[in-house]
């Protein structure tokens, strides 16, 4: 099947623009925004940067309240933790349901029930008379909301407006967590500090809130009709049954399974460190606003960080870029684990630089890859059921670093488990070879009737 042109490429309504996709109309008043087409363009790339932003960045102030919580109901770190892993659960396990509800009901209906859950949420939170009515609230209600909001729908409506630079394309979205994450954690510490935990959840969640009558009156339903190019491609695949990505034609393909490990062993590496973050610092001296301050520093060097992987394994290949990211994941899991024994703020600054620059760098390589091998499928779809992956491995690895934390008193064992987990996530971009290659072996065509997609 030929490739169709690139938005990058091609203007998505009219007629082909120059290869740069420069000044289509000329280099008249208003420049490149002044076409319709480009507008478009910009605002699809904007508003998903805004709710991965909203959805996964407010998520993230849970390291902030881990401490102040653990003191109010007299609860251990893993119990606490365990919140958290709720939530990341729920995250990745409704990513299929996510995904049906963007193929099926359309973009409107997953953003305003994101931006509802998550505002009741946080409200309920600061209402819970005990730990487990805070996660229901937090772990079952913010967990759908940032799934509605994340990179499900986000990778549903990219998919439908670009076919090529994919790697650099999905990294926009994926680096607005990292924005987040350095707005977020710090105003909500600032807020936690002069209100207490339960006013600082209950602003939170109002400001969510207000965001729902935005969302009713965006033009989505032309956004989500994407690009003629992509249009074309669907009318031809939906012309043979056998041509069309569905999710479960894409789990008879080992690259599926192996990006659900990659997905699986990346936040087990990460969410055995991330969530804990803050309170580590702060038990080995440091203060909560400068714990809070060097999270949130993680979070915006994230940002550059995924937009630069996404662009360097559109250049060198996905596994070689995947591999930079865990290394350097793994170097800067071992700088924090030294704070243990030498509290210095030059091992801090470290860890922001080489754990902080990684963190999510993965996310927009395997979504690059998603829309590569299944191009013109239900991507929405196969990448929420690829989600579950991260929700069990994100949870399993932020309550398995509490529990050695309760047993062994300190954070050793558990940033030891995110470097050795970390050292699986490679191992998954090159011992499968389609996601090596980055094109379906012969064995996965074989196991497709031998159609070539």
């Amino acid at each position: 099947m030929t490739e169709p042109s690139s938005p990058l490429e091609t203007r998505p309504d009219h007629a082909p623009a120059s290869p740069a996709h420069v000044a289509p109309h000329g280099s008249g008043p208003g420049g490149l925004l002044a076409d319709p087409a480009t507008r478009m363009l910009a605002a699809v790339i904007g508003l998903t940067f805004v709710m991965n932003m909203i959805g996964r960045g407010a998520t993230e102030t849970f390291a902030v309240f881990l401490l102040p919580v653990e003191r109010e109901f007299g609860a251990t770190r893993s119990s606490v933790a365990s919140i958290y892993s709720l939530y990341i659960l729920v995250l990745g396990t409704t990513g299929p349901f996510v995904g049906q509800i963007v193929d099926r009901l359309g973009i409107r209906a997953s953003y305003g029930i994101g931006v509802v859950s998550l505002g009741a949420s946080y409200i309920l939170a600061g209402l819970s008379g005990s730990l487990l009515q805070l996660k229901l609230a937090i772990g079952l209600l913010s967990g759908l909301g940032a799934s509605c909001l994340g990179m499900v729908v986000a990778s549903s409506l990219l998919s439908r407006w670009f076919t090529r630079r994919m790697g650099a394309v999905m990294s926009v979205p994926y680096a607005a967590v990292g924005l987040g994450m350095l707005l977020l954690p710090p105003f909500t510490q600032l807020m936690l500090d002069w209100y207490g935990w339960r006013s600082a959840y209950k602003i939170l969640g109002s400001m969510f809130l207000v965001l729902l009558p935005l969302i009713l009156l965006l033009p989505l339903k032309r956004m989500e009709a994407g690009s003629a190019a992509w249009q074309q491609l669907r009318r031809t695949s939906s012309s043979s049954a056998s041509m069309i990505w569905t999710l479960p034609r894409a789990m008879r393909t080992s690259a599926f399974w192996g990006m659900v490990a990659a997905y699986f062993f990346t936040s087990v590496a990460s969410f055995c460190v991330a969530p804990h973050s803050v309170a580590f610092l702060i038990e080995r001296g440091f203060s909560p606003i400068a714990a809070a301050s060097a999270f949130g520093m993680a979070g915006a060097l994230a940002a550059a960080g995924i937009v630069g992987m996404g662009a360097l394994s559109d250049r060198i290949g996905r596994a070689g870029a995947a591999t930079v990211s865990y290394v350097s994941t793994i170097v800067g899991i071992g700088l924090l684990l030294s704070v243990t024994w030498w509290p210095s703020m030059i091992l801090v600054y470290g860890y922001i630089l080489f754990f902080g620059g990684m963190q999510g760098a993965r996310g927009p390589i395997i979504l690059a890859m998603i829309a590569t091998l299944y191009r013109g499928g239900n991507v929405g779809t196969i990448f929420g059921a690829m989600s579950l992956g991260m929700g069990t491995g994100g949870a399993l690895g932020s309550w398995m670093s509490g529990v050695l934390h309760d047993w062994s008193g300190s954070y050793v064992a558990s940033f030891t488990l995110g470097m050795a987990v970390a050292v699986c996530g490679i191992g998954c971009f090159w011992l499968v070879p389609s996601i090596r290659r980055e094109q379906l072996t012969e064995r996965d065509l074989a196991a497709l009737g031998g159609t070539r997609l």
